[in-house]
């Protein structure tokens, strides 16, 4: 975050934009999953992160850290994208770029949504979804929050793990039916990855 003081002049008062603070928020997301930081510390930085009012501030959190490149920094999100399938799997993961709403339709097969090293450049998703005979699983990290409560579910299920108490960056609502399928909401395995956001 040294290079952001320099780019507001050298003065650690600048007041901290929406992208200063998602910024910070990557590098810490980052160095926790490299083992970096711990859930403890990764919690408390967040919180801080999240309500600084300085890049002097942002800077203190991250000066500790190694700077992260954040690849594809400037994609741009569609409004809609559309998943229509019937037998066959989908998996959207390293680098995609998440919209403001998708539209699923899936017939006998698997959708595949991992959040870990997604571009996020909105704190809402809504996801519309018409599930028969198969599965949606999101892969998600702390501060990502699935509301499934717009569901009607027929002969399915929904199985999810308690989230992990973190301040709310992407809140995904999903609405829609579910007839003889399941969602899965599951953090991804291999850690917290790298969170990719966008101002």
């Amino acid at each position: 975050m040294a290079a952001e003081i320099a780019r507001t002049g050298g003065s650690p008062e600048v007041r901290a934009s929406h992208a200063d603070r998602d910024r910070a928020v990557d590098v810490l997301r980052v160095a926790a999953g490299d083992g970096r930081l711990t859930l403890e510390e990764l919690r408390e930085r967040l919180e801080v992160a999240l309500s600084a009012r300085t890049v002097g501030e942002l800077a203190v959190l991250t000066e500790d850290l190694p700077a992260v490149a954040v690849a594809g920094a400037e994609a741009e999100a569609e409004e809609v994208v559309r998943i229509r399938q019937e037998g066959a799997s989908t998996r959207r993961d390293e680098g995609w770029v998440v919209p403001r709403r998708l539209e699923i339709r899936s017939a006998w097969g698997e959708v595949t949504l991992d959040f870990t090293d997604a571009v996020i450049t909105h704190d809402t998703l809504d996801i519309d979804l018409d599930l028969r005979a198969g599965s949606l699983r999101l892969m998600t990290w702390p501060g990502v929050v699935v509301d499934t409560g717009g569901l009607v579910v027929n002969y399915s299920g929904i199985k999810a793990r308690r989230p992990v108490e973190a301040p709310v960056l992407l809140r995904k609502r999903i609405s829609g039916e579910i007839h003889h399928g399941q969602v899965v909401v599951r953090p991804p395995r291999r850690g917290f990855g790298r969170r990719r956001v966008t101002a």
